[in-house]
Parts: C-alpha cells; structure tokens; sequence
C-alpha cells in the first residue's frame, strides 16, 4: 500500500510540472486551415452543388425539362418534400460554401504578412463568390437569412430578410469588390482552380454576374437595372469562352464531375431525355443534337415528362455527360452575350440585340466542339433567325438550348422570359414548373416565428410563390 501512494506521489509531482497543453492538440485534423485551403474546399463544392443532378438536393435540370426520370418519377412531378430537396440544397450552400468563403475572408483580415493590393485581391475573389452564392440562393427561395446569417450558436433563429433587399445589398457587395479586384496583384495562385489567381478573369466574372442579376430585376425596377448594366458592361464583360467561369474536375473520385457520379458510377439509369427538350432541338438541325444526346435511338425521342421511361426505349444523355472530368460551368461567355441581347430590347443599354443574339449562338456551338461553318449554316435558317418583334421567343428558346445542362440558369430564365413556352405539366402530378424550391422540412419547426413571417410575406411557402423579380403578368 506504502508503495503505490509513493508512486501516485512522483507521478503527481512529475506531471504536475509538466503543461498539458499539447496533449489536446489533434494531430491528424488541423485546428487551423489557411485561407487558400478554405477558397479550394469552396469553388469545389460549389461547383459540385450547381452541376450535381442528385435528387437529393439539386433538381434544376429537372425543373428546365431537359431529362426525364426512368423509374422514380417524384422529382419530375415537383414532390420536393418527400427527399426535402428544399432542405439540402439550403444546407449545402450555407454549410459548405457560405461558411467556408466567411472564414476564408476572415482569415484574409487577420493575415498580417499580406500586403494591402494581396489582401484587397484576395478579398475581392471571395467577396464574389459569396455575392453568387447569395444571389442562387434568393433566385431559388425567395426570403432567406441574410442578415442575421452564419452567426452559429450566436443566432440560431435567424430573420429572413426581404429578397429585394438582399440583391440591393449584393449590387453594393459586388461593387465594392469590383474596386478590390482593381488592384495591381494576383490573388490565390494555384489555389483558385477557376481562374488561376487572375484578378483581371475574377474582375468579368463579377461584372457579368453583375449584368446577369442587373436583367434579372429589368421588370421589378428598369431604371435601376438601367444603371446597373450600364455600368457592368463600361467596366468590362465576358468576350469569349476563354473566360467562362468554369471548374476543372477531375478523371478519379472524389474530384469528378457530379454528373459523371450519378450517371455512371452509380451504377444506375436514372435519367433519359425528356420529349420537352428533344421537340424543341430536333427540328432546327442544330449541331450541338448530337454531343447533348445520344444516338441509342434515331431520330431522338425522349421520354413523356413526367412519366415512368424505359432507359432503353429512349434517348440517352450525350456520351460528353458520362465523362468523369466534363469541366463545370457556372456563367459563360454565350449566356452573357444573350444577357446583353435582352438587355438592349429591354432598353438597359444600347445596341444591336441580334449581333449579341447570334454572337451567342455560335459562342455556343463553338465551345461545345462545332465548327464556325456550323454555326453559320444553323443561324442562316428561317427557324433561328431573329425575331426582334418576339424576342423573348428567339432569346429566349436559343439561351434554353445554350445553356443545356445548366439547369439551374435554364430555369431562372425561363422564369423571366415565360420562353420556352412548351414546357409541359407533368402526367402524374399535373402541377405548373414550380417559380421557387420549397423551404427544408424542418423550417417551420426549428425557426417557425421568422419561417412563418417570410411565408406570409411571400404569399405562402409555395411552390407557386415567386421571388420578386418573377413579376406577375410580365409575359408569365
């Protein structure tokens, strides 16, 4: 007995002079992550989350009607409670991207090695990210926490704040960090796996995200649209696909393309094309037919949307979409020069609307692999011509057509123009292309006062409910 209390003693004395402080160091996950790591983990998942075609969070493509289901057909009949699509998707971009890019910029402060124009630059790279991610998320739910968001356990029930008010506060964003980007200094280097650290590539992304949301709100207040895109397109837009702000994933998980991962490494034939897409491609002999479909059956038939499919009694997605390293795009040198055609028959800026109408046409063909030969023969017929008179037809169907595959942007422009004019109601379910994703499941329980307050603000947590510049009786 003598002999253990002695030893408890030395051992006591012994630890006791000793400081346990590193004992609590993890050293196989860091406590701290540089800002570098942070903008790398970000630009991959938000990439990830806009090209995924997951039904479990992002049903966009499926919004746009480009494909059809096979054999579970929830999705494409708008049940977006049944796997609270609303929910993860919600999850995901304040999770994994919002709060990444705000401790980024955190870290960014607090790094007294920086030099004022690398601080500015750097700043400026996340400042856009987080302007885009903002502007999906209202684009997607309207109301959403904004102001009282990413505060932790420091405000677990956040306000949602007005939808118009929060793009109000990201023009100011966004202009602040155009004047960040100005500075003589690259950013992130290597890091940034969109633009290579270029300030001059991040400063047109920001300028064309600008112009983008400066159309989107043409109907809810024109003079200030006015004011935006002018501005936007003084300090200097897309020119070429160069500059399209792209991902490049790669051909080994974890880092392929999400697409690739549902369509291929599942195992699974969850997905044809849908005959919305097929009957609106097929008869003008376009070029791009035969790389966004496959040629399992010709001519191309896609399934009825919103019906049960066979995968082998349909057309299949285009071989390009079974790729593990088809590179992810977020906004295009094509889509801006469809914005710039609106714009201009919107009375934003001024111009020739069909220069820009076709100067998009062949951005597109060119950068999915045809030729200007191509491109030339496609807009010479009567069917693609423009049509000043009905522009929001012309614009409106050869942008769907551009940006296949992105469904996310599809459906936010069919939302404004009400072109695509075909898109069909479902056969089961029998429900109108939804203007906005639901909130999650759990909203109304875990945050009901402020869940409440934005759903009657909005006219109810409906899938009917539209964000504000989704103006009632403007063409939709």
């Amino acid at each position: 007995m003598k002999k253990i209390i002695y030893i408890i003693l030395v051992l006591g004395v012994t630890f006791g002079c000793q400081d346990f402080e590193d004992w609590n160091i993890d050293e196989k996950n860091p406590s701290s992550v540089p800002a570098n790591y942070l903008l790398t983990s970000a630009e991959k998942d938000l990439f990830t989350r806009m090209s995924s075609t997951s039904v479990n969070y992002n049903i966009f493509k499926l919004f746009a009607q480009y494909w059809n289901e096979t054999q579970y057909t929830d999705e494409v009949n708008y049940n977006i409670r049944g796997r609270d699509i609303g929910g993860g998707f919600f999850l995901y971009l304040y999770r994994d991207i919002l709060n990444d890019l705000r401790e980024a910029q955190q870290l960014i402060d607090e790094d007294a090695s920086l030099n004022a124009n690398l601080k500015s630059t750097q700043s400026g790279v996340v400042e856009v990210l987080q302007v885009y991610t903002w502007h999906v998320l209202v684009d997607t739910y309207g109301y959403i926490p904004y102001s009282e968001a990413l505060m932790g356990v420091e405000n677990l029930t956040p306000v949602y704040d007005e939808d118009s008010v929060i793009y109000a506060d990201l023009f100011t964003r966004l202009d602040k960090a155009i004047q960040m980007l100005s500075a003589d200094s690259e950013s992130f280097g290597a890091a940034d796996l969109i633009y290579n650290g270029s300030t001059a590539q991040w400063r047109k992304f920001a300028n064309s995200l600008k112009l983008r949301m400066a159309v989107r709100i043409s109907d809810y207040n024109n003079a200030t649209a006015q004011q935006l895109a002018t501005e936007a397109v003084s300090s200097g837009v897309f020119t070429s696909n160069a500059d399209n702000a792209s991902f490049p994933f790669e051909t080994a998980p974890p880092n392929t393309n999400p697409i690739w991962t549902s369509l291929v490494q599942s195992g699974r034939n969850d997905f044809v094309m849908a005959n919305t897409f097929v009957d609106i491609i097929s008869p003008l002999n376009d070029p791009r037919a035969s790389v966004f479909m496959d040629d399992n059956i010709t001519p191309y038939e896609g399934g009825t949307y919103g019906t049960g499919s066979a995968y082998t009694d349909f057309t299949h997605i285009g071989d390009l979409w079974h790729t593990p390293d088809l590179e992810g795009v977020i906004l295009s040198y094509d889509e801006v020069e469809f914005l710039l055609a609106e714009a201009i028959e919107r009375g934003l800026i001024t111009g020739d609307a069909g220069t820009h109408y076709y100067n998009g046409i062949t951005a597109s063909i060119l950068y999915w692999g045809g030729s200007q030969e191509d491109a030339d023969n496609y807009m010479a017929q009567a069917s693609v011509a423009y049509d000043a008179a009905n522009w929001k037809k012309s614009i409106g169907i050869q942008k769907y057509i551009a940006l296949y595959g992105r469904g996310f942007e599809a459906w936010s422009s069919w939302r404004l123009l009400d072109y695509p004019d075909t898109f069909t109601r479902p056969e089961v379910s029998g429900e109108a292309v939804p203007r906005r994703y639901l909130y999650g499941n759990d909203d109304g329980d875990v945050n009901s006062v402020n869940y409440e307050a934005a759903s009657q603000a909005m006219g109810g947590d409906l899938k009917s409910s539209r964000v504000f510049w989704d103006i009632v009786g403007e063409g939709n």
